[in-house]
């Protein structure tokens, strides 16, 4: 069983069973039901640069799975050519919603539908969202959107949905290479926390002081501050272009 999924799976099992013990009785329990602070997950990615192959394999299911309109995503891998002396080299920069622990697109929304719930995901409440995209404008990582069907704020929630059903984030489950590995940072017998623990993990525009929950290993230096890559090699789209 791959380490992200094993990893998974032992915290969604500590934290439902936390909210089974304290939940009302006949209330169904859920991840979230009234779990004591200590249990609650930190979830976090951690995303190996090297075992990135360029797929795009993220990108399709993430689409699928959350209904990404087109010409838009949620995350998307970036391509860079990278000069070594005479030789350049193509490299792959996966890139998502970082999940700031400060999150500079939750102070600019004017009416609070962005937020970060108790596990660190940070969400959209379409209900209240207006559409002004103030937060797509503060995000430093061009990691969100305004949907063009809703007409709402839109970005990568590291698939709360399916995170509470005890699955793991579609780009995750659908990586061929195994480069996106997910689980509770704050239990240091994850992986995630062990990788991040080693202090080899990088994060984009570090000097921003957003403090991203999205880690990369093998990042090259001269890629943490970029976010955007080359659009010619691949983009989301539905329709066929012709030369």
């Amino acid at each position: 069983m791959p380490d992200s999924r094993r990893d998974f799976l032992r915290g969604f099992a500590a934290v439902t069973v936390g909210a089974a013990a304290v939940a009302p009785a006949g209330a169904a329990p859920t991840p979230q039901a009234a779990v004591s602070p200590d249990k609650t997950p930190r979830w976090a990615m951690v995303v190996d640069v090297a075992k990135c192959i360029g797929c795009q394999s993220c990108t399709v299911s993430c689409i699928y799975e959350n209904a990404v309109p087109e010409d838009s995503f949620r995350t998307i891998v970036s391509t860079y050519e990278v000069q070594e002396g005479d030789r350049a080299a193509m490299v792959m920069l996966p890139r998502l919603c970082n999940h700031c622990a400060d999150a500079p697109c939750i102070p600019v929304c004017p009416v609070g539908a962005t937020f970060q719930r108790a596990d660190g995901i940070v969400v959209v409440d379409a209900d209240r969202c207006v559409g002004c995209a103030y937060c797509v404008q503060a995000c430093p990582y061009d990691a969100r959107f305004v949907n063009h069907g809703t007409q709402k704020a839109d970005k990568c929630t590291f698939c709360a949905h399916r995170v509470e059903a005890g699955l793991l984030p579609a780009c995750v489950e659908s990586c061929v290479g195994g480069a996106r590995i997910f689980g509770d940072l704050d239990d240091p017998k994850s992986t995630v926390s062990k990788l991040v623990a080693k202090g080899d993990a990088k994060v984009l525009k570090p000097e921003l002081g957003t403090r991203p929950h999205v880690f990369y290993l093998g990042l090259d230096d001269r890629l943490t501050g970029k976010v955007e890559g080359e659009p010619t090699l691949w983009h989301p789209t539905g329709r066929e272009t012709h030369a």
